[in-house]
């Protein structure tokens, strides 16, 4: 069942980009490097990317359909929360690894739940 609509879904992309950018500073694992602090900050900032180039309520380039970008959403996700076992800081401290893969299975779950078309009446007010 879809029932999160477009434009909530697109405030959670930015919330979600922002968060992945800052986690390592967030749970204090950015003294670690590498990919437990690079893959987060890469996928929040392509994240905040494609969201700006989504055909949704919060783009300015209504390019990407948004089942695309529910595809996006669906891969870095999967790839977020395998990253610790991937990337081999699994068995590093709980606050490096385990930020990734709560936070992978929440957007699997989103992207679950989220409707594939925007509104008609909200896109035509936020042109």
């Amino acid at each position: 069942m879809k029932f999160v609509p477009t434009w909530f879904h697109g405030i959670l992309d930015y919330v979600a980009g922002i968060a992945l950018i800052l986690a390592p500073n967030i749970f204090m694992f950015s003294g670690m490097g590498g990919p437990a602090v690079v893959i987060p900050r890469t996928l929040g900032v392509g994240l905040i990317i494609y969201s700006l180039l989504t055909n949704y309520e919060w783009s300015v380039a209504k390019i990407i359909p948004m089942p695309v970008h529910l595809l996006f959403d669906f891969i870095a996700a999967v790839v977020l929360a395998a990253s610790p076992w991937i990337f081999g800081f699994s068995t590093g401290p709980m606050n490096a690894w385990m930020p990734h893969l709560v936070s992978g299975i929440i957007v699997i779950a989103l992207v679950a739940v989220s409707k594939t078309h925007p509104d008609p009446m909200r896109m035509m007010r936020s042109i």
